[in-house]
């Protein structure tokens, strides 16, 4: 069972979990009372169908996931998943999640791919091949400084104002041209694998959001790392992927500042 294999497997995996984030999606409105329960729902129908899907032609393979799953770890090769991301998004009718689905080979990622159901793009990465959206090659943005960058910060869901995540914001925010907070970490680095944004940082992620869309990132030419510059590690939660340009060492100084 090849390379080829593994891609076509995870790519059907994602359109269907879209699919189902989908139909579920038409089940609730945020006004309801309770819809974080059916939200828990279809987050678990569609790692099911994920699980399912890849175990039924890798059988020998681990698994490790957003809801609860962290399967076979010392197996050589691992699948990280992230059903749903962008829960909040979801709930509030935001069309801006999607899932994401990463494989690793003796902790080296060496496969990754996003599906955004709502806008029907399909990332995949595999390594030494190349990052492509909807089977078209892509590549990163050319901005070279942060007065000209669109840039995204992701914040923890509930902090103080004194936070450090939100102090490195505020760091950032006079230097930026623009500066978002878009809730999916997934599709933030997709968007910085396909030049849509300039750079994307965060302190708070785990494995299953950034397995897939940090492939993505590097295949596509773009530079991925931890705020201070250290090798980046999708089992820590520090990440600052950019373009690769200058723009990337700007940020760093920035986010590594003195912050009291």
């Amino acid at each position: 069972m090849g390379d080829e294999q593994q891609c076509r497997t995870a790519c059907k995996a994602a359109r269907a979990a879209g699919a189902i984030l989908q139909e579920w999606a038409h089940k609730f409105t945020v006004r309801e009372k309770g819809p974080a329960n059916l939200v828990t729902e279809a987050d678990f129908a569609a790692q099911n169908v994920i699980v399912e899907m890849i175990r039924s032609e890798f059988p020998d393979h681990g698994f490790l996931a957003e809801e609860g799953l962290d399967e076979a770890p010392e197996r050589p090769y691992r699948w990280i998943i992230d059903p749903l991301d962008g829960t909040s998004n979801y709930v509030h009718r935001f069309p801006y999640y999607g899932v994401s689905i990463g494989l690793e080979y003796r902790h080296q990622i060496v496969l990754g791919v996003i599906f955004d159901p709502n806008r029907d793009e399909l990332f995949v990465a595999e390594r030494g091949r190349g990052a492509r959206l909807n089977d078209q090659p892509i590549r990163p943005s050319h901005v070279t400084s942060l007065c000209q960058a669109f840039v995204v910060a992701s914040l923890p869901s509930a902090i103080s104002s004194d936070h450090p995540s939100v102090r490195r914001l505020l760091q950032v925010l006079p230097h930026a041209q623009s500066l978002q907070r878009t809730g999916s970490a997934a599709l933030n680095l997709a968007y910085v694998a396909c030049g849509r944004m300039d750079a994307f940082w965060s302190s708070s992620l785990k494995p299953w959001d950034v397995a897939a869309g940090s492939l993505i990132v590097t295949e596509a030419g773009g530079n991925i790392t931890r705020m201070s510059g250290a090798p980046f590690d999708p089992m820590l939660p520090d990440l600052l992927a950019s373009n690769g340009s200058a723009l990337h060492q700007e940020l760093q100084d920035l986010l590594t500042a003195d912050l009291a």
